[in-house]
């Protein structure tokens, strides 16, 4: 019986190793695992995160859907579900490509972070020394008798450390939620033509709150991109190219990419409210027409203009997991990976949103560096580890990467809005720490 169990699980490691390797050159992000249990996982239990995630697939939730679960830079599963177009019958590939919107963020914080090494920057500048289009900047009070926003002076320009968590007070122009996100929105400052125009438009526009006192997500990694380019005289993307894709070998990452993945890329779709399946996706986060990503950008929006694929990002995952370094590549500095990994957001603000409630951060759950971060995962009620740094996407997808048991996870999903309550993110994480039954090995 030992023989056979044996062997079986020999086999099993052979297949997963042959898939692997049959994979194209770029799209094979890490070794993978001589077994589940190797790195502590049991497979049974495991069986469960697969199960859940073919289920969201076979009951049309989504399309189709890629998961890689990594540990110790070994990877446990890389499975993918479903069709990557519904209408063409086109199975999902690992190599299939995703718009990752938001997902663009927390690169364009390493790409912050390059520069910050390099001395361009500090945490306490003021935002106005790099942008003093900013310096007139008003923010809003209430409404006034009209019904028009009420105003007073800024009464300090926000820091970089307040861009860099959403803490600054701009808006964002995605939604109506507020009479700030409808002035951007009109004033189309995400459709600009140019970083240089988005900043003219966003200088137009009152922010929410005076700097520092409150949090609200924002166009601020998109002015992080602005800064990028001015402080390195590159263009946001061939900066990320030269300084983050090209040395962690992410091949398929991008503002915009050539004609010839196009058949490589995931169809998005979006719910329909009336009959709870999904159609077409006709637009965007900010509303406009999906973008064809192999025609160039209206500008490189660093806050959710890239494409990606599942191994791209588990690179870049792994990454910032080894504190800034993969296979020989030096991104950043431990220490610097470490500061990202550090909440900024003050205490009395956290309070306020706990308070509040209707949001994703709280006393357990704040902020760092362009990632969002869980302090205390038990009283978060999550199951991860310690200082885990996540984010995710418009369109569904989603990542984490947790220090404290060496391991990332990367989901792909093209569904805007993603699935209701945040549900793929928070299963995928219980699912796959029950079955995390031994983290000493």
């Amino acid at each position: 019986m030992r023989t056979s169990i044996h062997a079986l699980t020999g086999f099993a490691a052979a297949l997963a190793l042959a898939a692997l390797t049959a994979l194209p050159a770029a799209s094979q992000p890490l070794a993978a695992a001589t077994s589940p249990q190797s790195v502590g996982f049991d497979s049974a239990r495991l069986k469960r995160l697969d199960d859940y995630m073919a289920g969201v697939v076979a009951q049309g939730r989504v399309a189709g859907m890629t998961t890689l679960l990594a540990r110790h830079g070994k990877i446990v599963a890389f499975n993918t579900y479903g069709q990557a177009d519904l209408a063409g019958q086109r199975p999902m590939e690992k190599d299939a490509i995703f718009r990752i919107y938001s997902m663009s963020k927390p690169i364009t914080g390493v790409a912050m972070m390059i520069l910050f090494e390099e001395g361009k920057w500090r945490l306490e500048d003021p935002v106005t020394k790099f942008i003093p289009e900013f310096k007139n900047l008003q923010v809003m009070t209430g409404l006034d008798s009209q019904g028009g926003i009420a105003t007073e002076p800024m009464k300090r320009s926000p820091t970089m450390r307040e861009l860099m968590s959403h803490t600054a007070g701009f808006g964002y122009g995605l939604s109506d939620n507020s009479p700030i996100d409808r002035l951007l929105k009109e004033k189309k400052a995400l459709g600009s033509t140019s970083l240089h125009q988005m900043i003219e438009r966003i200088a137009t526009v009152p922010l929410k709150y005076q700097p520092g006192t409150d949090w609200a997500y924002s166009a601020a990694v998109d002015i992080q991109g602005y800064i990028v380019e001015k402080l390195s005289g590159q263009s946001l993307g061939a900066f990320m190219e030269a300084r983050i894709f090209r040395p962690l070998k992410m091949t398929d990452t991008a503002f915009q990419l050539p004609p010839d993945k196009k058949s490589r890329f995931a169809q998005v779709y979006a719910g329909d409210p009336a009959t709870g399946k999904i159609t077409l996706a006709t637009a965007g986060p900010s509303g406009a027409a999906i973008r064809d990503y192999t025609k160039p950008p209206s500008m490189e929006s660093g806050g959710g203009g890239l494409a990606s694929t599942t191994a791209d990002y588990a690179r870049f995952s792994q990454m910032v997991l080894n504190k800034g370094e993969l296979d020989g590549a030096r991104i950043l500095s431990p220490a610097t990976i470490e500061l990202m990994d550090t909440n900024v957001v003050p205490q009395d603000v956290l309070a306020k949103l706990q308070a509040r409630g209707g949001t994703r951060f709280n006393e357990a759950v704040g902020f760092g560096l362009d990632f969002a971060l869980v302090m205390d995962p038990r009283k978060a009620g999550s199951l991860e580890g310690k200082d885990s740094m996540t984010w995710d996407g418009a369109a569904g997808t989603w990542f984490w990467v947790d220090p404290t048991n060496d391991l990332i996870f990367v989901g792909m999903v093209q569904r805007m809005g993603g699935l209701p309550g945040d549900e793929l993110a928070k299963q995928s994480r219980t699912l796959t720490y029950q079955a995390l039954v031994d983290p000493r090995k």
